[in-house]
């Protein structure tokens, strides 16, 4: 295997130096002061209101992988051997072309109007401009998910607010020297805050993204007060989830994964601070019970990321995720609808049957490669997928899909989780975190009645209405 270093620390190292030096990290109050003097500029404009509604509709975001070619190496990253590989197949970044045609479908089949376009970095990509304008162009305002290490020149900033991005999703993780180990990179939190300072005196807006590792827990509620302070329209806290990459065994272990009741304190005090400031928190992939009733309309897990506008469709996510469109080699692969397939009826089978082309999960036609049968099995998708989305039953196919999730994804539920009236609408816990702690943290809700509605509490929130950009 050939590894990619560009620079920065192994592995081995990074692992090593978060164990060895992270009690060496400064008081948050001091570093939020040094994060201040970097990030916030001399002047800036007026903060413009920023609409916020409380309606719940499915999706149109969609999501594209660029490759997974980066310049950190966050050790919590979904696709750290990737990046670290330069042979894996998904590593380098695919052509313009490949990538306009990835965007074209999520526009014309799956009738997405906004995209999160991510690499590994996208920023480092030599055609990202390129692409900036075209999805502008069609339709698909665009957002980037960055570290923002390009953005520390306020030319580069101006030539991506030129381009018409929408906004910029910043991975914040967290300050100062707790940011530069979690991210494997020295003086990356320096010059991320010179970017954010970019960004908000040329009006660019952003939302704040951060992983709740060991090392930024402590700096939860400082990290609050930052974005308040810089104008975020929107803050997220992510576990530090077993996806990807991080599924091999050792590469979440007791010693790198914060229990969850560590997390309470910290994570409710930055909650409160966005509340208080009117900031949109969302908190991904924690149990309900681990934050108190007043944030759960702030708890978004499976059930709920697909009524959220700055989370993925679920049916282009199934379909950007499959391995065609997520390397540079080869063609896309052809447009899987999510929920459609039953309304083909009685034609359907012997369709498939004829073809012998689908797996056990209905995912996967080999009858779309044959060049007999794929035109008119494409066509009749494409019908029947028309004919799903402008059917009262979508809501329950998303909802299917996100428990094929929690599934797929090795969630546990404990005794308690059996007893909370919330144990249908949450995802529980991830099976690695219940074989290392257990489930004894769960506080399971008992003074109410079942809840079945996944928008049961996210109805509650007032959410920032998506940037659109200006290009």
């Amino acid at each position: 295997m050939k590894t990619s270093t560009d620079g920065n620390v192994s592995l081995v190292q990074l692992r090593r130096k978060e164990s060895l030096v992270s009690a060496d990290i400064e008081p948050p109050e001091i570093l939020l002061e040094r994060a201040r003097a970097l990030a916030v500029p001399a002047t800036r404009p007026a903060a413009a209101p920023r609409p916020h509604g409380r309606t719940r509709e499915l999706t149109r975001r969609g999501v594209l992988w660029l490759g997974q070619t980066c310049n950190l190496r966050c050790h919590f990253c979904y696709f750290l051997d990737r990046i670290e590989d330069k042979e894996h197949p998904e590593h380098p970044f695919m052509s313009l072309e490949k990538a306009q045609e990835i965007c074209r479908t999520l526009v014309e089949f799956y009738g997405n109007d906004a995209i999160d376009i991510q690499g590994g970095e996208p920023t480092i990509w030599r055609d990202i401009h390129a692409l900036i304008k075209y999805c502008a162009g069609i339709g698909l305002a665009p957002t980037l998910i960055t570290n923002a290490l390009v953005l520390d020149k306020r030319d580069k900033a101006q030539q991506f607010k030129d381009s018409g991005v929408a906004d910029f999703l910043v991975s914040v993780q967290g300050l100062g020297k707790a940011h530069d180990l979690a991210v494997g990179v020295s003086g990356a939190h320096v010059r991320q805050m010179r970017a954010l300072n970019h960004l908000i005196a040329l009006d660019v807006p952003f939302r704040v993204n951060c992983v709740m590792s060991k090392l930024a827990v402590p700096q939860l509620p400082a990290i609050a007060r930052l974005s308040v302070e810089l104008g975020a329209r929107a803050v997220n806290f992510l576990a530090f989830n077993p996806f990807a990459d991080q599924r091999k065994e050792g590469a979440r272990t007791a010693e790198n994964v914060p229990r969850y009741g560590d997390l309470r304190g910290p994570l409710d005090e930055a909650l409160d601070v966005l509340a208080q400031a009117g900031v949109e928190a969302n908190v991904r992939y924690l149990p309900h019970c681990i934050v108190p009733e007043r944030h759960w309309p702030s708890v978004y897990n499976y059930q709920q990321l697909s009524y959220d506008p700055h989370e993925w469709d679920f049916a282009s996510w199934t379909w950007t995720n499959k391995g065609p469109q997520r390397m540079r080699a080869g063609a896309v692969s052809p447009p899987v609808p999510l929920g459609a397939r039953p309304r083909l009826g009685r034609l359907r089978q012997p369709l498939l049957r004829l073809a012998d082309a689908i797996d056990l999960r209905g995912r996967m036609l080999r009858a779309d490669t044959d060049p007999r049968l794929g035109p008119v099995m494409r066509k009749l998708e494409g019908l029947s997928y028309r004919l799903f989305r402008r059917r009262g039953d979508r809501d329950a196919a998303y909802r299917h899909d996100a428990l094929n999730r929690v599934e797929h994804n090795g969630y546990q539920k404990g005794a308690g989780c059996q007893r909370c009236a919330l144990r249908d609408i949450c995802d529980g816990f991830h099976g690695d975190y219940v074989a290392m702690f257990g489930t004894d943290e769960a506080r399971p809700v008992l003074d109410r009645a079942p809840v079945s509605d996944p928008r049961a509490f996210i109805s509650a929130q007032d959410k920032v209405a998506p940037a659109r950009g200006e290009a």
